[in-house]
This record gives structure tokens, sequence and C-alpha cells, in this order.
């Protein structure tokens, strides 16, 4: 009895150990399903290549590797196979493995016939294809974007979803899907009418919406798209890809006249990014409101001595007061005000204001006001000038905000201050349908291996993500 009990100890203590080891790695490990519990396991003949005796000699792991190295050759030279080799997921270096997927990747380049999707439909869309062009057909293909050009329509930044994609499919695609087009469609019947067909006049337009829906569900992407589109077809756009670093960092005044607080750091920051790419369209638009701007206290600096206002000239354009805030730190919160009410006047081109992380403006900002010596008063972000005057969503102007659960700001209540009933648009994860697609895509890059691939698993992968993109990509190079 007391030899089971030492044995069963004695392997306790091995599974223990090993455990520790694996939890402590940095490595991650390929995946196998198991035939009898249908999960996903590390492994474990890599697991043991990695976590090798100290005792192992030179010549067996040179042994081991031209065993591996044989073994990752494909049969035949064929550079089309058009899934991952042995090589690809095996025990090889990180650098190695990415060096070997990279030249497989720019060897399928060369076979068109690689990119097809589910059921025989092409993986991406045509090549002179823009977003203006997308309709339904190319619902659930990929859309390629040059990255360069991208970032120069974005220069306030890309959204993490679009960066991590792109990082893990070493490719600048995103999926097209029915819920962005119906997106793009509602504003496009608002500016564009005429042009829409008219079996669409029974569709009820929104001029605000709120994007929600569960994490990883794509709004931040789907805002993106939005805004790329807006720009190509020559709107004027105010888009914060970040609306939480308006809540947070930097210094922060209260205005006596108006009793809010000023964060002159992010107004400048603001009217940065909005002249990135806009600066040509602010130069043809002229000033509507020329009250002079109120000064206040400047970031670190305190007031300026001297003068209260700055004059707005008679013929000043939108480009001129904007750099009037980026040059003076003192006039940089007013002239964003100001900046929001005049694109309220502009009636030249069609306005956007598309704001992500809308949510972290429903919550509290991380500033605190001091009300005793030893406490502080937590200062809610609508009591922010910046976030004061673009909050609010009562009002005709075409406005859009993304809700982001990754800034753990919490479950807001249905009806939120300042903002339409119904406003608030339900942004649904992958369906079947485009888990389909996105898996089919995740094969394209070489993320799994094609001879393991089938509707089986890749639907496993789906039901296990529950429709989250981030998780199925994460997930599908575990595939078995």
């Amino acid at each position: 009895m007391w030899k089971s009990a030492v044995r069963i100890a004695a392997g306790n203590l091995k599974f223990s150990r090993r455990s520790s080891i694996l939890n402590n790695s940095v490595c991650h490990f390929p995946a196998q399903t198991s035939a009898a519990e249908g999960t996903l396991v590390p492994s474990l003949d890599h697991i043991h290549r990695c976590f090798s005796s100290s005792k192992s000699t030179k010549s067996s792991i040179t042994k081991t590797k031209k065993a591996e190295g044989k073994k990752s050759k494909p049969k035949g030279g064929d550079p089309g196979a058009g899934g991952a080799e042995d090589g690809e997921f095996g025990a090889a270096g990180g650098d190695d493995l990415e060096a070997g997927r990279a030249q497989r990747l720019a060897d399928d380049e060369k076979i068109p016939s690689l990119d097809v999707g589910p059921n025989g439909r092409p993986l991406f869309t045509p090549k002179d294809t823009t977003l203006s062009q997308l309709s339904h057909k190319d619902i659930n293909s990929y859309f390629k974007f040059d990255e360069a050009a991208l970032k120069a329509v974005l220069p306030e930044g890309l959204a993490s979803g679009i960066v991590d994609e792109f990082n893990e499919s070493w490719r600048p695609a995103l999926l097209v899907r029915k819920s962005f087009l119906a997106l793009r469609d509602n504003f496009r019947r608002i500016v564009d009418p005429p042009m829409w067909p008219s079996d669409s006049k029974g569709v009820k337009l929104k001029k605000q919406i709120v994007l929600d829906g569960p994490v990883k569900c794509g709004k931040s992407i789907a805002l993106a798209m939005l805004v790329h589109w807006a720009r190509d077809e020559g709107w004027l756009v105010l888009y914060a890809p970040k609306g939480r670093d308006w809540t947070h960092g930097g210094y922060f005044y209260k205005n006596p006249h108006t009793g809010f607080w000023d964060t002159p750091l992010q107004a400048e920051n603001i009217l940065k990014d909005f002249a990135k790419f806009n600066e040509s369209r602010l130069r043809e638009l002229r000033c509507k409101i020329h009250d002079p701007i109120v000064l206040g206290e400047g970031a670190g600096v305190g007031y300026l001595k001297g003068t209260d206002t700055l004059p707005i000239p008679e013929d000043s354009t939108l480009y001129d007061l904007v750099q009037m805030g980026i040059k003076s730190t003192h006039a940089a919160v007013n002239v964003v005000v100001r900046l929001r009410k005049e694109l309220s006047l502009v009636k030249d081109v069609p306005v956007l204001i598309a704001i992500d992380q809308y949510n972290s403006w429903f919550t509290f900002s991380e500033f605190d006001e001091p009300v005793k010596p030893r406490s502080c008063r937590p200062i809610h972000a609508r009591e922010l000038t910046t976030v004061n005057a673009f909050r609010s969503m009562m009002h005709e102007d075409m406005m859009v905000g993304a809700f982001s659960h990754s800034t753990a700001v919490g479950k807001l209540r249905k009806d939120l201050p300042d903002v339409p009933v119904d406003a608030r648009l339900d942004f649904p994860r992958y369906s079947l349908e485009e888990a389909e697609a996105v898996c089919y895509y995740y094969l394209r890059q070489r993320l799994v291996r094609r001879e393991v691939f089938s509707e089986e698993n890749w639907k496993k992968i789906y039901y296990l993500a529950n429709g989250n993109g981030a998780e199925m990509r994460w997930l599908v190079p575990f595939m078995r």
C-alpha cells in the first residue's frame, strides 16, 4: 500500500514540475486534437524536443535537427501546395519559421488558383475595386489595402484590431462584412438619396449611430473603414481612434468662466490629428463665427499676461483657426470648442464625426479634484471641456461612436444621456458564413496546414471562439 502511495506521489511531483515549466515558458506549442475528448492539447513530441534533458549531447541534438530537416521537406518540391508543411509549424526556430512562411507566401502569389474561398467563390475582391464600389456580391470576400495608402488616409492611427489582423495574417486585407456595407450605405443615402434605388425608401436612416456589441466583434474596424470610405468620397471627417485619450493624461485646469475642466494638451493633439489629412479641405472653408477666442490656462505655464482673447480675422479659414489652437496652448481648448460649432455650419461638403472608444466619455476620467486635504472627487468625462463639446448626439450632424470593451469601462445603461434612444446599433460577431470565409483566408495565408483543414475542424474553431475574431485567429494554427 505505502509503495503505491510513494509511486503516486512521485508521479504527481513530476507532473507538477512539468506544469510549472510549461506555465513559466514563453514558448507557444502547436496543438493536436484528442480523439477521445476533442480538446486542443500541446503536442507532446514538440514539448519533449523543447524541454529536453540537460544531459543531451551535442551529437544527439544534431541528429534530431537532421531528422526534423528531412521530415520538413515537401514531397515533390511543389511550392504551391496551398497549405503549411510540417517544417512551417515544427520545432524550428522562430526566425526560420517566419522565413519559411514568408517564402511560401511569396511563391503562392504566383498561383492565382489558390485565391479561392468557400464554394469556389473568389477569396479577394477584384483588384481595382474601391470601398465605394463594394456591393453585396463582395460580402465575405477580403478587400486588399495598400498599407502605405491606408496609413496616409488614417494618419490619426490604425485601430488595434486592424494592426493585429495585418501582423498575424501577413497581408493588409480585411473582410467585407454585410454589417459594414449597411453602415456605409446608411450615410451614403443621407448625403446622396437620389442615387439610391427606390426600394430603400422604407429604410430608416440614422444620422447618429452608436456601434455596440460584444468584445472583438469588429466595431473599431468597421468605424475605420467607414472613415476611409468617407474621406475617399471627399468628406470632412474628424476621426478620434482613441477617444479614451481625451480623458487621460496631461494637465487639467478648472475654467472659472465655464465651470468645466480644460485639458490643453489633449486639445492640441485633437487639432493636430484633425489637420493631418484635412489640411487642403480646411484651407477652402471660411470661418462662419468671428467672435474672439477666449484664452485659458496654458499647459504648465498658467495664464497669458496682457491679453485675454485672440481675434479671428474676417477672411480666416478653418485651417487658420486650427493652427491658432496648435500654436497657442492658451487657445487650444476654446479653439476645439469653436471648431465643433464651425463643423455644424459647414454646408459645402458632408461632415462626419467618428469617435472610437466612445463609451469612455460616459464614465469617470483619470483626473481628480481635491475636496479636502486628504480626499479627492473623481472628475466625470462630461465635465471636461473638449468631451462636453463633442459628446452629445442631440443635433442634426452625422456622428458615429463606437464602444470599446477593451478599455474596461464597464456596462453602461441603455438610455445614455445626450444620445438618441434609437442610436444604438448592435454589431454582431462573425456569422457561420463569415467564419468560413475567414478560415479559408487563414488557410490561404498559411496559418493552418491544408491536410488538417476541414469543415468539421473550422466549425470547431468557430464554436469554441463563439465568433470572436481575435480568438479564431489565435486558435486556427492549433487545428489538428
